[in-house]
């Protein structure tokens, strides 16, 4: 009996010590297992959007700044911005290619050859919304180094950034950017050159030059360093020409190579086209390569004819992921006045003129450019 008993305590034993055996087992083995449920776990996407316009020439010649004046050296502009302000300042960001230098009564106003506008004109600009200037142009030094600080010095006082003319290196080192909706842009702006006028010795920072474009692609690197999006003013071209030059063609593939992203055109004081350019790698950059006078003293021969560029820019985020894409380019034409009133094109009364030339013209290289927003 007791031999029976010890038979039954030794087989339960057996039956336990086997069975915690192959239950470790299986834990162990469970436990190595990777979690599957933890890596099909779906990574979130983010997809924003942001709208950039640009204007061309703000170009004041006597004419234009005289018929402003209020008395007592004042000057308002606003009425000849009122019938498109409301679309100035329709996009997340609005920047405009101020071509006359904003040096103030105080030293002396003048027009062609060598300009020197009312500060007035800024504070139209930032009342229509207006973010940010390029100041890079042929007439950059028309008053020296004396016309570049003190046109600085008032873009400062109202609060508007400015690229492409520096009262420093320090100032210039700073790369310009605005950030909206999450997608940051970086502005940089360049000129073929200032009228014949030497730059300073020592004080390259004064106006930023295309020359061979190898700064340019520094600043590029630099800016994608930064920023999402790059936006390049270029003041180039020939001027009254209506068509790019192969110099321009030349110029806007090799910046959008080096990346960037967006490319604005000025100097011609009529429209050029807008078009994609495709880098190696598939991207689409967006270039328009002249926008035209936005308002100036100069008539006919559509040098009074200019308009509103704009581009979305979508961004859309997956994990550690980030594409950037360019969509819906559109435009709105412009016509100037004999009294320097900015209207849109298809509001005048010589619209039916203009109006189907300017849109076939414009979509010449881009056949889905939408006219209007």
């Amino acid at each position: 009996m007791k031999k029976s008993r010890l038979i039954v305590i030794s087989l339960i034993l057996l039956v336990a010590v086997v069975g915690g055996y192959f239950g470790f087992k299986n834990w162990s083995n469970l436990s190595q297992q990777p979690n599957i449920g933890a890596q099909s776990k779906t990574e979130t996407t983010k997809t924003t959007t942001a709208t950039l316009a640009a204007i061309g020439d703000v170009l004041l010649h006597d004419r234009v700044y005289e018929n402003a004046h209020v008395g007592n050296q004042k000057y308002n502009f606003n009425p000849y911005f009122a019938n498109v302000k409301e679309l100035i300042g329709k996009s997340d960001i609005t920047m405009a290619n101020q071509e006359s230098m904003v040096g103030g009564v105080e030293d002396g106003l003048s027009s062609y050859p060598t300009f020197n506008s009312p500060i007035e004109i800024g504070e139209t600009l930032k009342d229509c919304g207006v973010d940010i200037v390029s100041i890079a142009n042929n007439h950059t030094l028309d008053k020296g180094s004396r016309g570049v600080l003190k046109g600085t010095d008032n873009w400062d006082r109202l609060g508007m950034l400015y690229t492409g003319a520096f009262r420093s290196q320090d100032d210039r080192a700073i790369i310009r950017t605005i950030e909206k909706n999450g997608i940051k842009f970086s502005f940089l702006a360049y000129t073929y050159g200032t009228n014949g006028i030497p730059v300073p010795q020592g004080k390259d920072y004064l106006v930023n030059l295309i020359g061979d474009g190898s700064q340019i692609k520094k600043d590029i690197t630099e800016a994608r360093k930064i920023s999402d999006v790059v936006v390049v003013s270029l003041h180039f071209g020939n001027e009254y020409q209506r068509q790019p030059s192969v110099e321009q063609k030349n110029l806007v593939k090799e910046l959008a190579e080096n990346g960037a992203d967006i490319i604005m055109g000025h100097h011609p004081h009529v429209l050029q086209p807008a078009t994609w350019i495709t880098r190696s790698n598939g991207e689409k950059v967006f270039v328009a390569y002249s926008l035209g006078n936005f308002i100036s003293g100069q008539r006919w021969d559509y040098k009074d004819i200019g308009g509103i560029m704009r581009i979305t820019v979508e961004k859309t985020v997956t994990g550690d992921q980030k594409k950037i894409e360019l969509k819906d380019p559109a435009f709105i034409p412009t016509f100037v006045n004999g009294q320097y009133h900015v209207s849109p094109l298809a509001n005048v009364r010589e619209k039916d003129t203009f109006y189907n030339k300017i849109e076939q013209h414009m979509k010449s290289l881009m056949p889905e450019l939408k006219f209007g927003f």
